[in-house]
């Protein structure tokens, strides 16, 4: 299959990638966090093209995109008053509300799970595609356990040919997937750390919203090993850059190198930000860069441990989980 590279800023493009959706095929489309392999949500054939494309489980759930809160019902039931004030005051934006599911979300994009995962994006052209009513399930537009792509080059690079088309909305603003938050049950949790806090969440519905510092409830992200590049990765302290034993090494960093660190020949270094919202922009792709370096592993300076922080952490542990 050719994989058409659509522009969003062509009207007529915006509409083929609806036509495509409307036709049952995989249109990877811009959130303001990754790129997401969308499909209709309401129409279980073609969501199953995502997790044959991806090499996903069928039993990984997959989030809903809606575009209005009248759609909400639609794809969710027993929904409590805290939905409403996520909503109201993060809609469109990076959260994503676990809920009991509603009769017509099929079993299909929920893993079997009787549970469902629901966001509204913020993206402007994301919203265009779903003006019409249409919903669709997009999980990050990768290979499974791979890293999420935040440009459209990322995706046709990794799945190119197992998509009907990229809508090329440019390089997403956050760059981290979007906070879980379940309110299913009480009291409510993060189920996987994102842009949004649980303070932020917590500020707004009055109530303490928990933050575990490690997830491995069935949402989606929540596998051990995952986002991953080709190269092994390796989370280390700045003095461990003295200690490559020769290795020929990627090194992303975000404090600054002395001199005896930039002249280790065998390390290729890329300076990254100190600032958490910087750092999470620039560390999907600062991993892929590192990754056609040719080098043997990539190591990255553990960032801080602060709780701003939390998402940062929770992708690197993944990325270099299973590592000896």
């Amino acid at each position: 299959m050719k994989t058409l590279h659509l522009s969003a800023d062509k009207q007529k493009d915006i509409e083929q990638a609806k036509e495509i959706l409307a036709n049952g095929e995989l249109v990877a489309i811009p959130t303001e966090t990754v790129y997401g392999l969308a499909a209709d949500a309401s129409n279980p054939e073609a969501v199953k093209k995502i997790f044959a494309a991806k090499g996903r489980p069928a039993n990984h759930p997959l989030i809903v995109h809606i575009g209005n809160m009248d759609q909400l019902s639609d794809w969710a039931q027993d929904i409590p008053e805290q939905a409403y004030q996520l909503a109201k005051a993060f809609w469109p934006g990076p959260v994503t509300m676990l809920l009991n599911k509603a009769d017509k979300a099929n079993s299909v994009v929920t893993g079997g799970l009787e549970t469902i995962g629901v966001r509204m994006p913020a993206h402007g052209v994301f919203s265009t595609l779903l003006q019409s009513g249409l919903a669709v399930a997009a999980p990050s537009a990768n290979p499974y356990k791979k890293l999420s792509p935040t440009s459209a080059e990322h995706v046709l690079n990794s799945l190119g040919g197992k998509l009907a088309a990229v809508l090329d909305g440019g390089d997403c603003v956050h760059g981290l997937e979007s906070t879980i938050v379940d309110l299913t049950q009480t009291p409510l949790r993060i189920l996987r750390s994102g842009p949004i806090s649980a303070a932020q969440l917590s500020d707004v519905l009055g109530e303490e919203v928990l933050s575990p510092k490690t997830h491995n409830v069935a949402v989606p992200g929540n596998v051990t090993s995952h986002y991953q590049p080709n190269t092994k990765v390796r989370l280390v302290d700045s003095q461990a850059l003295s200690n490559t034993q020769g290795k020929k090494v990627a090194y992303l960093h975000y404090s600054s190198l002395d001199e005896s660190q930039q002249a280790i020949e065998n390390v290729t270094s890329k300076q990254m930000s100190g600032n958490v919202a910087e750092y999470s922009y620039q560390l999907y792709r600062s991993l892929d860069e590192a990754d056609k370096w040719g080098c043997e592993e990539i190591w990255v300076e553990r960032p801080p441990l602060s709780d701003e922080w939390l998402a940062v952490h929770d992708r690197l542990n993944r990325a270099q989980s299973k590592l000896s």
